[in-house]
């Protein structure tokens, strides 16, 4: 794609990348078979190929964004399945990071937008206040039928659907705390404890400790870490974003001079996504650019790093058939395809691939809220490809597609590290608790 920046515009590193960016795509169009947005809706403009024509013409202009480019770059989930796709290798996911932080620099959303996306900011990053609305979300579910009929109100309709029930009690291992093995380490790691994920299912940070002590690793939950940054990243407000990134890296830096660490593991594979990308979201800060790229080439996904051990035989195997659902953060943002299914198999699972498992599921951070009716026709094709192989249970490796997919589902859905702690001398996850008999026991 030809270019026409001027030399004052390339000075800034941020459109110098994106300018390189956009003269790698040669308008093949491969992209539009697999994004989700353009096969729901047909509109090239909701293809990443004419997000990126878009762009090129607000960035490159020099205009502040209007609402067109606006409405049709909101719909895009970065679910990243354009990059696992494109031929030419155009590095989607940071020209659309940065046509997001160029929108929320040049362009007045609706006052009730603004609302909502400040409202979103100011909770689900804080575990504290993100547990204290969930708890007002139970009184607001008896809201809910009005909501849905009330035009204007679908957002907080959506946000109602997503949240709980019940909430989950506290999680028992919580940082900052190191656990050690009871034998002699073999490894030692620090674990994201992550902001949304410990609110919602504790059990899931609580199986991986307990999974990796038993495998000898010792697990460090370390002071100052909390949420990478991701929420408040893909909607554009880029200061938070890399405060809560200078956050981590300091905190996980503290680890890594102090006795050491082997990997950061992250067990929600959207944060680990952007984890991997600190050293290039902090390369232009001669304080953390540094320390970024150690982080980043240090994160790994669970799955990941458990499939670099050596794993004992299965204290009994499950025998249960598992739909394995990859989110897009997974296989398209960290390219991790193989390692979950293997780890489940060995496990004693039966492992199922669901049809267009490339597709994303509609979660895509806070996507489901802000565009909730794509969001559910995404939802409900994900769904129907899943049960369309009749298994007794989903596992994924995001809580956010885990929150989606149960939203519209009666399968259980579980973690794929809970099923391996089951697998390797755990208990049975709490969300297959009275729902499934147990054959390993």
């Amino acid at each position: 794609m030809q270019t026409n920046f001027s030399l004052a515009q390339l000075a800034d590193p941020h459109m110098a990348s994106s300018e390189k960016i956009l003269r790698t795509c040669v308008h093949c169009g491969f992209c539009t078979a697999t994004c989700p947005t353009y096969l729901e809706l047909g509109d090239e403009l909701d293809s990443p190929r004419g997000r990126i024509y878009m762009i090129k013409d607000m960035l490159e202009g020099g205009k502040p964004a209007s609402a067109q480019v606006v409405r049709h770059v909101d719909r895009c989930l970065s679910c990243l399945s354009c990059m696992t796709t494109c031929p030419s290798g155009v590095h989607y996911m940071h020209l659309v990071d940065h046509a997001r932080a160029y929108i929320e620099d040049t362009y007045t959303r609706p006052w009730h937008d603004r609302a909502m996306r400040s409202l979103l900011a100011a909770i689900l990053p804080y575990p504290g206040r993100f547990r204290l609305a969930l708890g007002g979300a139970l009184l607001g579910r008896l809201m809910l039928p009005v909501f849905k009929a009330t035009p204007g109100l679908q957002r907080v309709a959506a946000m109602l659907s997503l949240a709980p029930s019940a909430l989950p009690s506290r999680g028992e291992m919580e940082g900052p705390a190191v656990f050690a093995p009871k034998r002699k380490r073999r490894g030692r790691v620090a674990l994201l404890s992550g902001c949304a994920q410990p609110v919602l299912d504790p059990g899931i940070n609580a199986a991986t400790i307990r999974l990796l002590n038993r495998l000898d690793i010792e697990v460090v939950l370390p002071k100052g870490e909390g949420c990478c940054g991701a929420l408040v990243h893909h909607m554009g407000k880029e200061a938070p974003a890399l405060d809560f990134a200078r956050a981590n890296v300091d905190a996980w830096t503290a680890e890594i001079e102090g006795d050491g660490i082997d990997a950061i593991l992250i067990t929600a594979s959207g944060c680990g996504t952007t984890v991997k990308d600190y050293g290039f979201m902090l390369r232009e800060d001669p304080t953390y650019a540094d320390k970024a790229a150690t982080v980043s080439a240090l994160a790994k996904d669970i799955t990941e790093y458990l499939a670099t051990l050596d794993l004992p035989a299965p204290s009994g195997a499950p025998g249960l058939t598992v739909a394995y659902h990859s989110a897009c953060s997974m296989q398209h943002g960290q390219q991790i395809r193989e390692e979950p299914k293997a780890l489940l198999t060995a496990a004693g699972f039966t492992v199922k691939d669901v049809p267009e498992g490339h597709i994303c599921c509609g979660s895509a951070g806070t996507y489901n809220i802000l565009q909730p009716r794509l969001a559910e026709r995404l939802r409900d094709r994900k769904v129907r490809n899943i049960e369309s192989t009749v298994p007794d249970l989903i596992a994924a490796g995001n809580i956010g597609c885990m929150t989606q997919i149960g939203s519209g589902t009666g399968l259980p859905i579980i973690h794929t590290v809970e099923l391996l702690d089951w697998a390797y001398g755990g208990t049975m996850p709490d969300g297959l608790a009275g729902r499934i008999d147990n054959p390993a026991a």
